[in-house]
């Protein structure tokens, strides 16, 4: 589903964030990504939403090469892949329901699919009667969990978690796991960046350790080495 070839990233400043990444994601993994600070991580995720381009290299999502794509067709890439981002990015002034609604109108869903939809999506995260709420209402988990249930709204068959319990409490941290296992198991590919070496040993899936923008572990399962 996710091919890159000898990816590479430099930034304008000079710094190579990827440095000849190459790896391959099947449709329904769940991985890992891990690594220090600095690592090139969130420069790995971003390139594959097309929020950066490599470089030099390859990356191919179910068969497009996305580099080559023309600007006005990344938005439908972006449909089949949904983000939820460390500081959840919500929209201050819109209700949880509107928040969720937001993904499925920007793709232009019939009304009554619309409310079915947002509907199933809260009830997944346990959040049906937070629907009428607005974020300052709401926890950090509650709404981290908001933030997934607009990332599956569309359906999307890769959903990717940029340090999605970064800001969270362990207990909330557990909930937002069990929700992404959950959502993988339905079938969508999960990809995750995390610091968390608890959560990466507990949970035990793929594992890709990125250090100096190089994959210097990719591993099925197995404990987290990596010294946080």
């Amino acid at each position: 589903m996710i091919t890159m070839k000898n990816v590479h990233k430099t930034y304008s400043n000079g710094v190579t964030a990827v440095n000849g990444i190459n790896v391959e994601i099947d449709r329904g993994e769940f991985v890992y990504i891990v690594g220090p600070s600095g690592a090139g991580k969130s420069t790995f995720i971003r390139l594959i939403y097309r929020e950066e381009k490599p470089t030099k290299g390859e990356i191919m999502i179910k068969g497009i090469k996305t580099a080559e794509m023309k600007n006005r067709d990344v938005p439908l890439l972006r449909r089949d892949i949904g983000v939820v981002f460390q500081d959840f990015k919500l929209l201050p002034k819109l209700t949880v329901y509107e928040n969720v609604a937001f993904a499925l109108e920007v793709i232009e869903e019939v009304p009554d699919k619309i409310r079915e939809r947002v509907m199933e999506v809260l009830d997944l995260v346990g959040l049906k009667n937070k629907a009428r709420s607005i974020p300052d209402e709401l926890s950090g988990g509650e709404q981290q969990r908001v933030a997934i249930a607009r990332a599956i709204a569309n359906r999307p068959n890769i959903v990717i978690a940029d340090e999605p319990t970064g800001n969270l409490d362990p207990d909330t941290s557990w909930t937002i796991m069990r929700i992404l296992e959950e959502i993988n198991a339905r079938g969508t590919t999960v990809i995750m960046a995390t610091h968390s070496q608890e959560i990466v040993n507990t949970i035990k899936k793929r594992v890709i350790a990125i250090e100096n923008g190089i994959i210097v572990r990719d591993e099925d399962r197995g404990d987290y080495g990596y010294e946080i």
